[in-house]
């Protein structure tokens, strides 16, 4: 029995124990390939479903919080989604990301626990988070780019606005099972003295500003955290570029908690203020994600996301 068969606690072990025991889950995690498991499941799913009748589903479509749809508008999230398309700089390219991603997509080079994902039986994940899809796609271009040029530090800038799913509960309101995600990534290399995060730092938040501004956000505030005292130069540089930007707040955050071990060097939070509403609207910041993908150390990553739902439901 190995060490985190049981990590699920008290309903893992009645499951197995009413299974046949943990050389079952072992069998299953480990004793077959992936085509083999994903054959088995295939066929105990095609006899689950052979069993359900038509009310059966009804009433799982009135009581799975993963399939409800949207409480937001669909007039409402495209206007917000338009707002944000329009302050996409032209170097940005848009992509359409398809609905899944590999497994342990979102686990390999980032700290999710998998149990938050929602994975499928044909080996493959529900997309959870446009910048991991984005993050593959940009290495891979990065790759290609490394291969013709060992030095290449042309960047790679991609955009996607994508519907994803999260596993774990919400208790707040207005934390959806599934929500849109308007996000952006820029990959390239290090080239010294901080020129790249200083560079497309700059370029994310201006976009961030440029973009609530157009949605008539009276005041947007940006709150920068330092998890590297090497990263504090960007920082410092990063409040003088933006300085006298009309409409914004910088604010240090050097107490944020979150995203801790997630991001490195420096991430950021987004506020903005409707109607008298302050709300979150973004998250973003540098993270290694690259560097495991190509197996270049000198690769760099930065990433930002903004909740479309949150927008479109303050607009």
């Amino acid at each position: 029995m190995t060490g985190d068969e049981y990590s699920t606690g008290p309903a893992l072990r009645r499951v197995l124990a009413r299974a046949g025991g943990p050389e079952l889950l072992e069998l299953l995690a480990r004793g077959l390939t992936g085509a083999d498991l994903t054959t088995l499941l295939l066929e105990v799913f095609r006899r689950r479903a052979d069993r359900l009748t038509p009310a059966e589903v009804m009433r799982r479509y009135r009581t799975d919080r993963f399939v409800a749809p949207a409480p937001t508008g669909f007039a409402q999230l495209r206007r917000a989604e338009d707002l944000l398309l329009s302050a996409l700089p032209d170097d940005f390219q848009m992509l359409t990301l398809a609905p899944l991603v590999p497994l342990a997509a979102h686990t390999a080079v980032a700290t999710v626990d998998p149990r938050k994902v929602v994975a499928t039986i044909r080996g493959s994940e529900v997309a959870a988070d446009p910048t991991n899809a984005l993050a593959l796609e940009a290495a891979e271009r990065r790759s290609q780019a490394l291969a013709a040029d060992p030095r290449s530090a042309v960047p790679v800038r991609l955009a996607a606005s994508q519907r994803v799913v999260r596993a774990q509960h919400f208790g707040a309101p207005g934390m959806l099972a599934h929500f849109q995600l308007f996000a952006l990534v820029t990959a390239g290399r290090d080239t010294g003295s901080r020129t790249f995060e200083q560079q497309h730092l700059a370029e994310h938040l201006r976009f961030a500003v440029r973009a609530m501004a157009r949605a008539g956000v009276g005041r947007t505030e940006i709150r920068l955290t330092c998890l590297d005292e090497s990263a504090a130069p960007i920082l410092a540089r990063t409040r003088t570029e933006l300085a006298g930007t009309p409409g914004i707040d910088i604010i240090d955050d050097p107490d944020r908690v979150t995203g801790r071990g997630y991001y490195t060097d420096l991430c950021f939070k987004i506020y903005a203020t409707l109607h008298g509403q302050r709300l979150e609207i973004a998250d973003g910041g540098f993270v290694d994600w690259t560097q495991h993908l190509t197996g270049n150390r000198k690769e760099r990553l930065l990433i930002s996301g903004f909740g479309v739902d949150r927008l479109a439901t303050a607009l």
